[in-house]
């Protein structure tokens, strides 16, 4: 009797253990793949499944956004430019089946593609495209890297391209090409103002003398400046003759 008793509890400790070991709870965010002897069988989830010990094994997978950081990348320009830049990738598993069976440790998997399709797709363009289309190149390195991890189930939603360092001298190249731009323009500019100050002086009387008094103005409000009055041989040889004729 007390040999029965005690193995009718030792049997019942086992069915506790076993239903124990068969339970699973999956949040609302978890999936779980599950195996029937090393074959795919379903996912299942969320909520409270049950499994089977021994014949049935589940993989967890999560399905919010992941966020990770692209290490620095070594990039060289169409224009032969070296920079480096740094990305962030935000991605999900939306496939858990094709996450578990099709690539191994995807996270991984995604990171080193990260890395690849970012120095792949920058280096198609020109320093300049780098730093004022940088929106135009995030959605381009998503595209790519989507459609590459589309097999393993994942579905890459935002990429962004966070600095783009370059080195002093470029830096300082960058900002004579900027100052020379600035100067080109405001050529330019003056050009076009003495262009139109000089077809409505046309159409004033005594054009050429306004337009000679207007320079002269403009020249003496620098006082570093030597100016030379021009004036006309037969003033001045009138005032000689005034002269002689006084002395006589």
């Amino acid at each position: 009797m007390g040999f029965t008793f005690g193995f009718s509890g030792v049997v019942l400790v086992l069915v506790i253990i076993v239903l124990l070991s068969a339970v699973r709870i999956f949040r609302e965010y978890e999936r779980g793949v599950v195996f029937m002897l090393g074959r795919f069988w379903k996912v299942k989830g969320p909520g409270l499944v049950l499994i089977i010990p021994a014949i049935q094994q589940v993989v967890r997978m999560d399905l919010r956004t992941v966020v990770f950081d692209v290490p620095p990348q070594d990039v060289i320009t169409r224009d032969n430019v070296s920079v480096k830049v740094n990305a962030v990738v935000y991605f999900r598993v939306v496939d858990p089946e094709k996450a578990v069976i099709q690539v191994a440790r995807f996270l991984d998997a995604t990171s080193q593609l990260a890395q690849t399709t970012l120095r792949v797709i920058l280096g198609k363009h020109e320093l300049d495209e780098l730093l004022a289309e940088r929106e135009r190149l995030n959605s381009d390195v998503q595209q790519v890297l989507d459609s590459q991890t589309d097999a393993w189930g994942i579905k890459v939603s935002n990429v962004e391209i966070n600095d783009v360092d370059i080195n002093e001298t470029m830096i300082r190249a960058i900002a004579r090409q900027a100052e020379a731009e600035r100067e080109r323009r405001a050529k330019i500019i003056h050009a076009e103002g003495e262009l139109q100050a000089s077809e409505k002086l046309l159409q004033a009387p005594q054009a050429m003398q306004l337009r000679y008094l207007q320079t002269l103005t403009t020249i003496a409000g620098d006082k570093s400046s030597t100016i030379v009055f021009p004036v006309p041989v037969d003033i001045v040889s009138a005032v000689i003759d005034k002269l002689g004729k006084r002395e006589g």
